[in-house]
């Protein structure tokens, strides 16, 4: 017989296991959450992704049977035993058995399909526990915690529901289990498959059964609808399918900005204080996702996102443009520290806002003339962009003009210390090159020849001052011998030709410097926390790039492998790498290196021609 002090075991190891980073996201572009190895929620926030954790277990621990933020189901006497998304969704089926032959499954997934001309994405969390084999019995824990950990919400019962007084939300628990037995966590027999809806406190609608059975078969039905339409590249399409679904991920569809991370404070290295939020949409992080996005044909988050965009810009009224908003395109995000929360393993702090908000970061408006490009060439957009929209691009293509020289945080966001950053300079040449371009197809000859022009003084004079000929080197800042890793993607941007000898000998001292093993750091020198100890993943795919754009296909191809191979069980990266010891570290998933993923998918791939 099994002894059911183990599922109170169960219970306590869900709130109090090492974090890490093999963690499973669920979501539907308005919710999210990140589901561990015991098939555990451990981060989720509401009502929105840069709102209160109400699962915010992953940065906290040790609390034992006292603890909050969390949502387990465990099975008395058994254990996880395989975890997978359903294909082409991100719906997680998380499987338990025991020794004596008993097994379950559960099912995780954040509702999202079409619903009367709209789509339908709730604040709402939904569970589905199935018997497979013989008598398991489980133990639910659904434990929300509000305010950062602060408080614990209160909580009032019905026939078939339990409330939670949640301040940035009341949420409810609707369920057909015995709701005596959830409610003090009592282990019970499954017999039959069970329901459980965590959403808007107010009642289903309909039986739950139906109801949640309705909701998993639309939502992953309109996720395989979405992957059908991506052209993904022959070769590596699990990995590139899954990247997608990510980043689709970090989208918050209702305004279209894109966050460059679904945490905050996971640290990019152990102690490192490198403990930051990204839960918000970072101009460049947002640019980075479209592109890749756009290459595999997923317009629908470009579109999305253009209409976030252009509301910065309006507001912005032709002056400087923050590097960075929350979701609903708001600046200002004060960076405070969330005293109840211990930190990714206790390495606190757990920091809310993000104090680049209002740094001075000039790349941000090449990024915004990039993302909107396409749109007065691409006619399969809905909304093709006109005269109208490029006029008020103009004011920002201005501001570059007006600011490529000057001294910014940069791409880094380096607090304490300001330069000429050439990957800045760059990203204002490319605002003047793409408006030419723009220029150019709606027949406006004359501001053509103007940002045409202006992008060629801008080449001229940014090649110049930052290209040092003793280390034979473009420099990183003005005037120096700076190496960092933003200085691959002038490759990219098309800035310099593949064929220029300045870019080869280049690359060859940046790798030289910064690559460790088969990973790259971002830079190796200090700055306002030390050296950083971790490589950046998407610095490592850069170089990736940039090996296959110079001739080096069978190294490039060999490094992309091995990047595969750091994913956690769900597909995802985190920000950063140890390359000593290959564990993520830093917010996850992290757009940037989806991004590289489908990249270098993308331009290392055989052709769907060697098939067919």
């Amino acid at each position: 017989m099994s002894d059911p002090n183990q599922a109170d075991a169960a219970i306590a190891a869900a709130a109090d296991d090492l974090a890490d980073l093999e963690l499973w996201p669920i979501g539907n572009c308005q919710a999210s959450a990140l589901v561990d190895r015991h098939g555990t929620f451990k981060w989720a926030c509401i009502p929105r992704v840069d709102g209160d954790p109400v699962f915010c277990s992953l940065l906290d621990h040790g609390k034992g049977a006292d603890a909050l933020g969390f949502w387990s189901i465990a099975m008395e006497g058994g254990r996880v035993v395989g975890q997978s998304y359903i294909r082409n969704t991100p719906i997680l089926k998380t499987q338990y058995a025991d020794e004596e032959g008993n097994a379950l499954e559960v099912i995780d997934f954040c509702p999202r399909y079409r619903d009367k001309g709209r789509i339908y994405r709730p604040v709402a969390f939904a569970r589905v526990v199935r018997p497979v084999k013989g008598s398991p019995r489980i133990r639910m824990a659904l434990r929300p915690a509000a305010e950062y950990g602060a408080t614990k919400p209160e909580r009032s019962f019905g026939s078939s529901h339990i409330t939670y007084r949640i301040p940035a939300m009341a949420m409810r628990l609707t369920t057909d289990a015995p709701i005596g037995l959830v409610q003090q966590e009592t282990a019970f027999r499954v017999e039959r498959q069970l329901h459980f809806f965590f959403g808007p406190d107010e009642s289903f609608s309909t039986s739950l059964e139906s109801g949640v059975g309705d909701m998993l078969s639309r939502t992953a039905k309109e996720w395989r609808h979405w992957v059908r339409g991506l052209a993904i590249p022959f070769e590596w399409q699990d990995a590139v399918i899954r990247a997608a679904i990510g980043l689709k991920l970090c989208q918050h569809e209702d305004t279209g900005a894109i966050v460059a991370a679904l945490t905050t404070s996971i640290p990019e290295h152990a102690h490192s204080g490198r403990n930051w939020d990204y839960r918000y949409c970072w101009i460049r992080d947002a640019y980075y996702t479209v592109q890749a996005l756009n290459r595999i044909g997923a317009l629908d988050v470009l579109e999305s996102y253009l209409g976030f965009l252009r509301n910065i810009v309006d507001n912005a009224k032709g002056g400087h443009i923050h590097p960075m908003f929350d979701v609903r395109g708001n600046p200002e995000l004060p960076e405070g520290e969330a005293e109840h929360l211990a930190g990714y393993r206790g390495m606190g702090p757990v920091r809310i806002g993000n104090a680049a908000w209002f740094q001075i970061q000039h790349d941000a408006y090449g990024q915004i003339v990039l993302s909107s490009a396409q749109a007065f060439a691409d006619r399969r957009l809905l909304r093709i962009s006109g005269v109208e929209d490029f006029r008020h691009l103009e004011k920002v293509g201005e501001r570059a003009l007006s600011v490529w020289d000057k001294p910014d945080a940069g791409l880094w966001e380096l607090r304490n210390s300001t330069h000429v950053h050439t990957y800045s300079a760059a990203m204002c040449w490319a605002a003047c090159d793409r408006l030419a371009h723009a220029a150019q197809v709606l027949g406006l000859e004359e501001r053509e020849t103007y940002w045409r022009e202006n992008a060629a003084r801008l080449r001229a004079e940014i090649m110049e001052r930052s290209w040092n000929e003793e280390e034979g080197l473009i420099s990183s800042t003005f005037g120096g011998n700076m190496r960092d890793a933003s200085i691959i993607q002038l490759l990219d941007l098309r800035f310099i030709s593949k064929d220029d000898p300045k870019i080869h000998s280049t690359l060859k001292v940046v790798e030289k410097s910064l690559r460790r093993g088969d990973q790259m750091l971002r830079y190796d020198s200090k700055d306002d926390f030390g050296i950083p100890h971790t490589a950046f993943n998407v610095a490592t795919f850069w170089l990736i790039e940039a090996l296959s754009l110079t001739g080096q296909e069978d190294e490039a191809r060999r490094l992309f492998e091995v990047m595969l191979d750091r994913r956690t069980g769900a597909g995802m990266l985190s920000e950063d790498i140890d390359p000593k010891t290959s564990e993520l570290w830093g917010n996850y998933p992290q757009t940037y290196s989806l991004v590289g993923i489908i990249n270098c998918a993308v331009m290392l791939t055989k052709s769907w021609n060697e098939y067919r």
